[in-house]
């Protein structure tokens, strides 16, 4: 699974030639989100870089959608920046890729796995530019990386849960997304999907690709994860798993209910 780039802008973060870290660095600087006249987020302040993956966590209302949407740049911010690669980010972007619930998606909607795919390529094509065998190479090599070229006629009525998700990761990845940003990618899969999805993040950001995703269940965070981001509409603490997932930290977010030991 290997794609090497001749320039900045089709450079996708695939294989070995990946070590441009300083070029693919996200900021968050002071974020403030409302929602429909709701304040949805206040002082959100991190940085971190392609190559990381980051737990998205906090109780039931605490701004994890938001703040997805808001990186993704489907959200106005009310103040703040988010600076993606040296630049602000003011609209959304084809290096950054939002993946919804599960649960959001209407999988009744009659399109094939390998259509579904080929989606990703659109933000690429823009008005004047039809679709090539370029995409077409994207497409079979996202659908390759994923596994799914045995399933790329199927429909997605008829995927497994875990195929489901991995359906989505591949239109990211013909996207050619650098960050993935996933809302709860772990729900409502069986142990084993979990493991795959968990063994397919480390793969992902062992090529160079940034992950965050909204996470709810504590027990599995330091095992999934490199990075977490702790909040409550506010930001409690971020950074690696090992010195910042703390049982302190955890009743601070879930305001001091009961939180089974880690």
């Amino acid at each position: 699974m290997s794609m090497s780039a001749s320039t900045p802008k089709e450079h996708v973060c695939w294989g070995g030639g990946c070590a441009h870290a300083h070029h693919h660095r996200l900021e968050v600087r002071d974020l403030r989100v409302s929602y429909r006249e709701v304040l949805a987020l206040d002082g959100i302040n991190f940085a971190t870089e392609c190559g990381r993956s980051i737990a998205l966590i906090g109780p039931n209302g605490a701004g994890k959608s938001t703040l997805l949407k808001s990186l993704a740049g489907l959200l106005p911010m009310e103040s703040g920046s988010i600076i993606w690669r040296g630049q602000p980010l003011t609209r959304s972007s084809h290096e950054i890729a939002y993946l919804p619930q599960r649960g959001d998606v209407d999988w009744q909607f009659p399109i094939t796995v390998r259509g579904l795919v080929e989606m990703g390529r659109y933000p690429n094509l823009g008005w004047w530019r039809g679709y090539s065998k370029h995409d077409s190479d994207i497409v079979q090599r996202a659908l390759t990386a994923m596994n799914l070229l045995d399933l790329q006629d199927r429909q997605i009525s008829a995927l497994s849960g875990g195929q489901q998700q991995r359906t989505f990761i591949a239109r990211a990845l013909a996207q050619e997304a650098h960050v993935l940003l996933l809302d709860e990618p772990f729900t409502g899969l069986d142990k084993p999907a979990q493991d795959n999805l968990s063994r397919l993040f480390k793969e992902l950001t062992a090529e160079g690709r940034l992950l965050i995703a909204s996470h709810h269940d504590l027990q599995t965070v330091t095992g999934y994860y490199d990075d977490v981001l702790l909040i409550k509409k506010t930001q409690i603490t971020f950074g690696d798993v090992a010195t910042h997932f703390t049982q302190e930290k955890i009743a601070e977010a879930y305001g001091g209910t009961s939180v089974a030991k880690l």
